[in-house]
């Protein structure tokens, strides 16, 4: 899994480490393995950033706009994304869909009638730029369409990674708790605009929309939200107006 996210795929290296060593030898060995995290994760970082300026670069000498994505798995990322493909058709989308596997994500894209292209990350919990790049390049985008990047359904690394783009979104479903913003916010800081999503099963959960919405302009002032039902279509008039403006900006 990512490496900047924490996670490890050796729980029992780490149970045996902490058995088997006295506590001074066990902070040494700890704070030589931090300093090598470190420095792997800023080259890690600094690789991923020298990508994205080449998809920028990229994305800008075609007069293309690319859009990331993010929200967690079952947000309702695909379901909007099938929406707005029939609603924007002058915008000549294009689809970069994230998955850990399957194409099924690039199939419903492809069926609402605009062209996908499917990444299967693997064991990666996030896109990261140099993956965009070759789909950018096997996509072939022409002069002045919208790419949007539909990333691995994560709230945590996704908003870590640079992709070339000039916006990010990031859903948040209904069901998930008005709370998460709070939980984890590098996400909703580093995102231009939020999406509630599901609004047909807001009568259903313990979700308040003002509350939401408060505590993601905590972290991201002038955050532009958008409460919608990709299913039903509540609020997706604004939303589409709002991909028409960034459209017609580049």
């Amino acid at each position: 899994m990512c490496g900047i996210c924490g996670c490890s795929d050796k729980p029992e290296e780490q149970v045996h480490e902490r058995s088997a060593h006295a506590p001074g030898e066990r902070a040494a060995r700890l704070q030589l393995r931090s300093s090598s995290t470190l420095k792997i994760e800023q080259s890690l970082m600094n690789k991923n950033q020298r990508f994205a300026e080449q998809n920028r670069s990229f994305l800008a000498s075609r007069s293309c706009v690319a859009i990331n994505l993010m929200g967690s798995p079952g947000a309702g990322k695909t379901a909007l994304l099938e929406a707005l493909v029939r609603r924007v058709p002058e915008l000549g989308l294009l689809v970069l869909e994230g998955d850990q596997a399957t194409e099924r994500d690039a199939e419903r894209i492809r069926k609402a009638g605009c062209p996908a292209l499917q990444i299967n990350t693997g064991t990666g919990c996030h896109l990261d730029a140099h993956a965009v790049g070759h789909g950018l390049a096997q996509l072939a985008p022409e002069p002045g369409s919208m790419i949007i990047l539909e990333n691995v359904g994560n709230l945590v690394c996704p908003a870590l990674f640079d992709l070339g783009e000039s916006a990010r979104i990031v859903v948040l479903s209904v069901t998930e708790g008005d709370d998460k913003p709070l939980k984890y916010p590098h996400m909703f800081r580093a995102c231009d605009v939020l999406v509630l999503n599901k609004l047909d099963l807001l009568p259903y959960v313990d979700f308040d929309l003002e509350r939401a919405t408060d505590y993601a302009r905590q972290l991201k002032p002038g955050l532009e939200v958008f409460a919608v039902s990709a299913t039903r279509g509540d609020g997706l008039d604004s939303l589409s107006n709002w991909f028409r403006s960034r459209g017609s900006a580049r």
